[in-house]
């Protein structure tokens, strides 16, 4: 497993974290270096990555998707945002998220997430 993949998923801990508790997310010291880059960019454009989620799932409303994919969602859709500045290909980005999904969601939840990342990709990309 890549430091990357590594970072991500401790990204992912800390949004569902966060989520769960229902107060606003921090930064931990303790986290990879890419995990707190992931963090920091989702804190602060997180109105325009949860705009994007919403207007491209379908039907459900982002407090309805479940946590982790929802968080999956969003350190996605900030990588692909912003993936030039950290050298991500979109690419990359959406197969790092449908293996989090694969690993931590549903069965179904990997071919929903991809389905709204690929939108996203084409409108932004």
């Amino acid at each position: 497993m890549s430091t990357r993949t590594k970072a991500r998923k401790e990204a992912l801990d800390q949004l569902f974290a966060s989520d769960l508790r229902g107060k606003d997310l921090t930064v931990p010291d303790e986290i990879r270096e890419y995990g707190r880059e992931l963090l920091s960019g989702i804190i602060e454009k997180k109105s325009r990555i949860d705009e994007l989620i919403r207007s491209y799932s379908q039907g459900w409303d982002l407090d309805r998707l479940p946590a982790v994919d929802r968080n999956i969602l969003r350190i996605a859709v900030f990588e692909i945002l912003h993936g030039e500045n950290r050298q991500v290909p979109t690419s990359v980005a959406i197969d790092e998220a449908l293996e989090l999904a694969t690993t931590l969601s549903t069965d179904d939840s990997a071919k929903y997430i991809h389905g709204i990342l690929s939108a996203i990709a084409k409108e932004v990309c």
